[in-house]
């Protein structure tokens, strides 16, 4: 269990990371770029991918770049999403993400399901429009549109990531192959990008973004390590990550960042972690 923790520990020390920063005017984009550096390093001696036998021909390079487009970009929603919707409905959206990726996997990859499935699908389906579409405190109608649409683009973008990752690898390409080479593209665009938009670098963006890497990738790595250690057991990892991220998440945002959170967003809440332990139970 303390790696379970540590893992939901660390996915919203991220978004702490990320929120803090961007109150005190740090450049999320320098960041996000850094912390692909950090990760790429960190996943290549932690899970030693086999890079150097890589098939050049059978290697999806064109899946591997869309990732690598992708992510950065989701990482950027992300950010956006902290700032307008707050960090407790931003941590369930990226939860609840894995909805998204239980029906495509239904659907593309034609997998087996339960009715119990079934339901915390729809429970997650209706947590998910009840937490995104509902209006936060004094904002306006545009700041509450705002936070909709990045809430709605975490949502899809990590379920797209984990959609792409999972098919990436039904082709042949290893798990920690696929993560590295991912990784690697990100950095290299987001630094493309970057160059192009002649960006100032700053030395404070360059350590927060590694620093950034750092909680990003542990979070990976300690949840990867989790379901390792309890193979036979896979819904207590997947419960207990998911409801302790959203535990840390309504925590945090009301501890540090005085978030307030309404009738309907409790509801919302309490359906995601209904949702989350009935598709643990289903597996």
């Amino acid at each position: 269990m303390e790696l379970i923790f540590s893992a939901a520990l660390c996915s919203v020390l991220v978004s702490i990371l990320l929120k803090v920063c961007k109150t005190k005017g740090f450049d999320p984009l320098q960041m996000i770029a850094w912390n692909y550096a950090a990760a790429s390093i960190l996943c290549f001696f932690w899970f030693k991918p086999d890079l150097v036998h890589l098939s050049f021909v059978q290697t999806p390079w064109w899946l591997i770049a869309t990732l690598g487009v992708i992510l950065p970009s989701i990482f950027l929603c992300l950010a956006k999403s902290l700032e307008t919707a707050g960090i407790l409905k931003t941590e369930v959206a990226q939860r609840l993400s894995v909805v998204l990726s239980l029906i495509a996997a239904y659907f593309l990859f034609h997998e087996s399901f339960s009715s119990l499935k079934f339901f915390g699908i729809a429970i997650g389906l209706i947590a998910v429009l009840m937490i995104v579409f509902t209006k936060g405190g004094t904002s306006s109608a545009q700041q509450s549109h705002k936070a909709s649409l990045y809430l709605l683009a975490v949502w899809g973008g990590y379920a797209l990531v984990d959609i792409l990752l999972k098919y990436t690898t039904s082709l042949g390409l290893q798990f920690a192959v696929s993560l590295n080479l991912m990784f690697i593209f990100a950095f290299l665009l987001s630094m493309a990008y970057l160059t192009i938009r002649k960006t100032e670098w700053n030395k404070n963006n360059i350590l927060a973004g590694l620093s950034l890497g750092v909680l990003n990738f542990a979070n990976i790595a300690l949840y990867v390590k989790a379901h390792m250690l309890l193979k036979d057991s896979p819904a207590i990892v997947f419960a207990g990550m998911n409801i302790l991220v959203v535990v840390f998440g309504v925590v945090s945002g009301s501890l540090i960042f005085k978030e307030k959170v309404n009738v309907m967003t409790m509801l919302g809440l309490g359906l995601a972690i209904a949702g989350v332990i009935c598709l643990a139970l289903a597996i």
